[in-house]
């Protein structure tokens, strides 16, 4: 995999920032002002989103891989929602690289089922279909959904949308290929792995990654830490910056030296 684009600011120990489905390294920007103060901050694209050349295959291994080649070793890696896939891979599979973990309205399997609270897959597939039809309203529908719920969901929508269109829009086969990991992956049996320090944050209204999912991801890792944001839904991080940014500096001290 070639180079992956990224941006770096801030000063400190290492905090590598990796985006969801559909949106880019952009969406980070407003909480990094916060962040680094207290890190040096790597906001990343993966493959085909941004400003990162798309790639014939998309999988979890190959984008763990492309970034941790190109950030210093025990680093905290910080995943959103796809992202949050791909730095629960990396915690598993490359622990020298992993001095921390967060995890953001991330789940270790997305598909609900019998007995695990997620998405209902005709949901997925119905994106993938949209995608098809009219690639422009799948993902402005996908953002709407993203702020449904929170305490300023006009406003977040808003601003995700105008976050997206600080870069080149994604390419189809990379929006197509991180939906269907999306419906995918399932790391359930795997994240009792994971050996590093590790935070959960979950927003309460969350419509993709239900408040549910806490108690079955506790109960997948134990030793977990958890936080739901109140008047956030999938991105916190937009609906409560200055909380969630807080919560991260406080994070990062116990783990990163």
């Amino acid at each position: 995999m070639s180079k992956l684009h990224f941006e770096r600011q801030g000063s400190g120990p290492t905090l590598i920032l990796i985006h969801g489905w559909g949106l880019n390294g952009a969406v980070w920007q407003p909480v990094s002002e916060l962040l680094s103060q207290h890190f040096t901050v790597y906001r990343f694209d993966l493959p085909g989103f941004g400003h990162s050349t798309a790639i014939e295959t998309l999988s979890l291994e190959g984008m763990a891989q492309a970034i941790a080649k190109q950030v210093p070793e025990k680093a905290l890696w910080l995943g959103w929602s796809l992202g949050g896939l791909v730095a629960k891979h990396a915690a598993i599979h490359l622990p020298a690289h992993v001095a921390g973990l967060v995890t953001v309205a991330s789940s270790a399997h997305f598909v609900a089922g019998e007995d695990w609270p997620g998405i209902q897959d005709k949901v997925l597939s119905g994106f993938a279909l949209g995608l098809q039809q009219d690639f422009n309203k799948t993902l402005q529908q996908f953002l709407a959904i993203q702020a449904m719920g929170s305490a300023h969901a006009k406003q977040d929508i808003k601003q995700l949308r105008d976050l997206l269109a600080d870069k080149p829009l994604p390419k189809l086969d990379a929006l197509q290929q991180g939906l269907a990991l999306l419906q995918s992956q399932d790391l359930r049996a795997q994240v009792a792995q994971i050996s590093m320090p590790w935070l959960q944050l979950y927003g309460r209204s969350d419509a993709l990654v239900p408040k549910a999912a806490m108690a079955q991801h506790a109960a997948l890792h134990s030793e977990a830490q958890q936080y739901q944001f109140e008047s956030s839904s999938h991105a916190p991080f937009i609906s409560e910056k200055a909380l969630f940014a807080d919560k991260i500096i406080e994070f990062g001290r116990t783990v990163v030296v």
